[in-house]
């Protein structure tokens, strides 16, 4: 098969070595890789064939400068790996299909939904699935009201903007949990809060943004790999999130748990989604799957998949181009650890590692 071209956008975010490796890694064909990030010295480029520094995504002339790299050099395939920036190629998406470059990204119609975890509970609600037990509020009288409708002093609650990414503003409140504990023990990215603490601040800060209020879910946690088109699912693969770091996976292990899977089948069918789809899910009390939110893009763990012999990464791009997927046997109980590595720049600014 003939050499493809690939551009990548955030090619410093931690998922992006996984991805990179699993593109090299196909089996099938040459990739040719193009690394973007507004940081000059973002990790990825240090793994890719070429790289360009753009603006961030909020700026006017982030499209365009993409856009002009993808004509300059050919780009077969787009694949943005920031949250920030999916609406925005969304929109743009014909623009670049006008210049024969595809970019993994759903709809805009779509992404305006799964990027409101509000919205996108209700609308999941709306349609039939199962959701946790959740309010909406933007003043400190709705958050406790919301908090004692859950079950606050009772037991614990959890809340986050409804528009974030990562672990951004994710706090949970629990009135039993030993508070000299966290002090001493936990380091100080602990998302344990108290209800106290929370309710001075949003009374400081005034202007609170949009916040999803919602039952604390204390079973095990998914990260789900889905691969659609139009609605129907081709792959999903659950990853259970063994360990968890700055609200990125550390550990983890491929699981067949169908329970995990018809769930988050639902999900795609009724979004109707197309693509490389992550969806986090956590068992509520009963051990129930419930979903917490979707990333409507590459997650940064799917290199995981790969290694279980599903090379999610590729088999999206093979999908965006028009071609036959194959027949895949997943290896269950794939375990994964991620560990730190180093990315070197020398005085010209070329990166290399050791």
């Amino acid at each position: 098969m003939k050499k493809i071209t690939v551009l990548i956008t955030g090619a410093g975010a931690p998922g992006a070595p996984g991805i990179i490796r699993s593109l090299r890694n196909n089996g099938e064909r040459p990739v040719y890789i193009i690394g973007v990030d507004m940081d000059p010295k973002a990790s990825g480029f240090s793994m890719v064939d070429e790289w360009y520094t753009v603006p961030k995504s909020c700026d006017d002339n982030f499209i365009d400068a993409v856009l002009g790299i993808c004509i300059r050099r050919s780009v077969d395939i787009v694949i943005p790996l920031v949250t920030s920036e999916l609406e925005k190629f969304a929109e743009a998406k014909q623009l670049f299909r006008n210049k024969s470059v595809e970019v993994i990204v759903p709809e805009y119609c779509v992404l305006t939904v799964a990027n409101d975890k509000g919205k996108l509970l209700g609308y999941m609600n709306d349609n039939g699935l199962e959701v946790p037990k959740y309010h909406i509020t933007r003043d400190v009288t709705g958050f406790v009201k919301a908090a004692h409708e859950l079950g606050y002093p009772n037991g614990p609650f959890c809340f986050k903007p409804t528009i974030s990414n990562g672990s951004r503003g994710f706090r949970i409140i629990d009135p039993n949990i030993d508070r000299s504990a966290i002090l001493f023990n936990s380091k100080p990215t602990s998302v344990y809060t108290t209800y106290d603490e929370i309710i001075n601040m949003l009374t400081e800060i005034g202007d609170i943004p949009e916040l999803i209020v919602m039952e604390y879910l204390p079973g095990e946690e998914y990260s789900v790999d889905v691969l659609a088109e139009d609605g129907q699912s081709l792959f999903i693969i659950p990853r259970r999130r063994d360990r968890i770091t700055g609200g990125i996976s550390s550990r983890g292990t491929t699981v067949f748990e169908v329970d995990v899977i018809e769930y988050c089948r639902k999900i795609i069918a009724i979004l109707g989604l197309s693509g490389n789809i992550g969806i986090q899910v956590r068992r509520d009390k009963e051990g129930k799957p419930m979903i917490l939110e979707i990333n409507p893009r590459m997650q940064g763990t799917i290199v995981l998949c790969t290694a279980a012999g599903v090379n999610m990464v590729y088999y999206g791009v093979k999908l965006a181009l028009g071609e036959k997927l194959p027949e895949v046997n997943i290896s269950w109980g794939t375990h994964m650890v991620r560990y730190w590595n180093e990315v070197y720049y020398d005085s010209d600014g070329h990166a290399f590692t050791l």
